[in-house]
């Protein structure tokens, strides 16, 4: 089975091609209505006055090369099938299409199919009269001894140069040579631990998962094609010092170069930042400039990896990649600085309290806390069955720490106000999850309320509307409001009725077990049949805990 989007494999690369011209930003792309075996995609805007250029070879590359059609970059792209390089018809048509006067440049990656077909249709078109010259990009420094350097990422930086220098009105021969001297100055090495998937591919014939768990492979091609070593590791500081070690051969002390992180396609944004940060902080750093990325700019459809190509910087090299450009496909260049750190006065909210005794107020704390601790393995077994099994493990961590206080006489006893704001500040802390940070808004609203002498019932329904209003659940969503916010009602119709809170408790509790859908928490992920006739473990600590108080006042 496919593990790829698509809707006719037949028409794949048109369908990518529309997309790609619909959303440019620019608007300054269009496709060669030719024939629909022909995939070029050219600058609208050209007037062919200019040096034009072209590249392009298989899809799958992506952005690479449309994303980088646009002034100051390619005038036409030229799209093969997946892996595949486009046709010698397909690559005349587009050179026959924007070359003027002036004369076209191939810029080709250094494969065997692109080099025969793009050369081929290079000298089809000069025996038609038209003045072309073709370069081979060979960036791929994983075979240092090879005699055809595959072309890779640094094609990019290639495309940037020699475009800048097409744009400036130069000859064909200046731009060629230019490209030359970017192609000479630029050196990439690639990693990935794991391939890419095919179109249509079958999983049995996959070969991406030919890279044992663990480890990566160096070298690994843009089409898949296998390392040259594998690394038995996958910490990022490890492997790029390994790249790093490699590239610093290519270059000399005195070199200055910038530096381009390119991702192969299957690499979160995250891990990418982390493999920057490593390469900023390797032993490549004094010499890096300028980075460009990081960035998917050559890919090769998901694969898990990631390249790092350097340009040795000359002040024309640098003011080619500085210029703007009109591609969508292209990253800016951004000059590496120092992290810059803004100092701030550390805020702390951490609750000043004196302690006071009340040995009433003691015993309700104490009635509490080791109601909780006692219902850890009744709680946990309850939330196994509709959640993740740590409810009661949760609970007991907050209520241990508060027992501790409780018993060491370190709680403001006789002052609710403060009492409230204590307990809320340690739930926030010593509790996981989003259980703490909601029983810290209950204890922390509630203590605001008593601070403004409003009664013990009314604060704490206060704290109750808060923790509702933040953590989004009500009446009915089968949690622990089910149970705690009919007992504080009947706590305030009623002062010190501790009867009628505790049968609102045990009735909410219950009533949970026969709710068919659960509204938050993470009981919401499950289905009817996996809720039913269990009660909500949340509000059966509140109901636990409401006939202890009972017990506790008669």
């Amino acid at each position: 089975m496919s593990n790829f989007f698509m809707n006719d494999r037949k028409t794949l690369i048109n369908d990518v091609i529309e997309g790609v011209i619909l959303t440019s930003p620019f608007k300054n792309l269009a496709k060669l209505d030719v024939d629909s075996a022909i995939r070029v995609v050219v600058r609208s805007d050209w007037d062919k006055k200019k040096v034009a250029l072209i590249s392009g070879g298989g899809s799958g590359h992506e952005p690479a090369h449309v994303g980088f059609v646009g002034k100051g970059m390619l005038t036409a792209a030229v799209c093969g099938d997946v892996f595949a390089s486009p046709s010698v018809d397909a690559v005349l048509n587009a050179i026959v299409a924007v070359s003027g006067d002036a004369g076209c440049l191939l810029i080709v990656k250094n494969y065997t199919g692109d080099r025969l077909n793009f050369g081929l249709a290079a000298e089809k078109a000069k025996h038609l009269g038209y003045k072309v010259d073709l370069v081979m990009v060979s960036d791929d420094i994983a075979l240092p001894d090879n005699k055809q350097p595959r072309g890779i990422a640094g094609t990019a930086l290639v495309h940037k140069v020699a475009g800048y220098a097409a744009e400036q009105g130069k000859s064909l021969e200046e731009v060629t040579k230019i490209a030359q001297q970017a192609i000479d100055a630029t050196s990439s090495i690639g990693v990935a631990m794991h391939g890419c998937n095919l179109p249509g591919g079958d999983d049995e014939e996959d070969e991406s998962d030919r890279i044992a768990a663990g480890h990566v492979e160096l070298g690994l091609g843009i089409h898949g094609e296998p390392g040259v070593s594998v690394l038995k590791t996958h910490n990022s500081q490890k492997i790029v010092k390994t790249l790093v070690e490699l590239l610093q051969k290519e270059l000399k002390k005195s070199h200055k170069v910038a530096v381009l992180i390119n991702n192969l396609g299957g690499v979160s944004p995250l891990e990418m930042n982390q493999i920057t940060k490593e390469l900023v902080h390797s032993d490549l750093a004094s010499a890096i400039k300028y980075l460009i990325g990081p960035a998917a700019l050559v890919s090769a459809l998901d694969m898990k990896g990631f390249s790092l190509s350097t340009i040795v910087l000359n002040k024309d090299i640098e003011e080619a990649l500085l210029a703007e450009v009109e591609a969508s496909g292209w990253h800016p260049l951004v000059k590496l600085e120092k992290l810059p750190l803004q100092k701030v006065k550390l805020i702390s909210q951490k609750v000043k309290i004196k302690a006071s005794s009340n040995a009433t107020v003691g015993n309700i704390v104490k009635v509490i806390t080791e109601t909780l601790i006692s219902l850890e393995g009744e709680l946990n077994k309850l939330d196994a069955k509709v959640g993740d099994g740590d409810t009661g493990s949760t609970f007991a961590s907050g209520a241990k720490d508060i027992l501790e206080l409780n018993e060491g006489n370190k709680l403001p006893q006789d002052d609710f106000a403060s009492l409230f704001a204590v307990v809320g500040d340690r739930l926030a802390t010593v509790m996981g999850g989003s259980s703490g940070v909601l029983m810290s808004i209950f204890f922390t609203a509630a203590g605001q309320k008593v601070g403004e002498q409003e009664s013990l019932a009314q604060s704490l329904l206060f704290g109750l509307e808060r923790m509702k209003h933040y953590g989004g659940a009500d009446l009915g969503d089968r949690t622990l409001i089910d149970a705690l916010q009919p007992a504080l009602e009947a706590l305030d119709k009623k002062t010190g009725d501790l009867a009628g809170a505790a049968n609102a408790a045990a009735k909410g509790a219950k009533d949970t077990a026969s709710m068919k859908k659960a509204n938050a928490g993470r009981s919401s992920y499950l289905n009817s049949d996996s809720l039913k006739g269990v009660k909500d473990p949340g509000a059966v600590a509140v109901e636990h805990v409401f006939a202890a108080l009972l017990a506790l006042h008669k």
